[in-house]
């Protein structure tokens, strides 16, 4: 299937503590990669590189 292993606006939006609207922002201003299929659709990969690039660590 196409979507295994991509995320959702929803689950992106548990996993960092923020709104789902918050989350759709971040991918309107580009800081977080997505494609839409249907809706919203993040790889896992995509938000390591989103929250490695906002982390002082590594």
């Amino acid at each position: 299937m196409l979507l295994k292993g991509y995320l959702t606006v929803e689950k992106v939006a548990k996993q960092l503590g923020l709104s789902e609207y918050r989350v759709r922002e971040l991918i309107r201003e580009k800081q977080i990669r997505a494609t839409k299929i249907g809706q919203w659709r993040i790889k896992p990969e995509d938000l390591e590189e989103f929250i490695k690039a906002r982390t002082n660590i590594g």
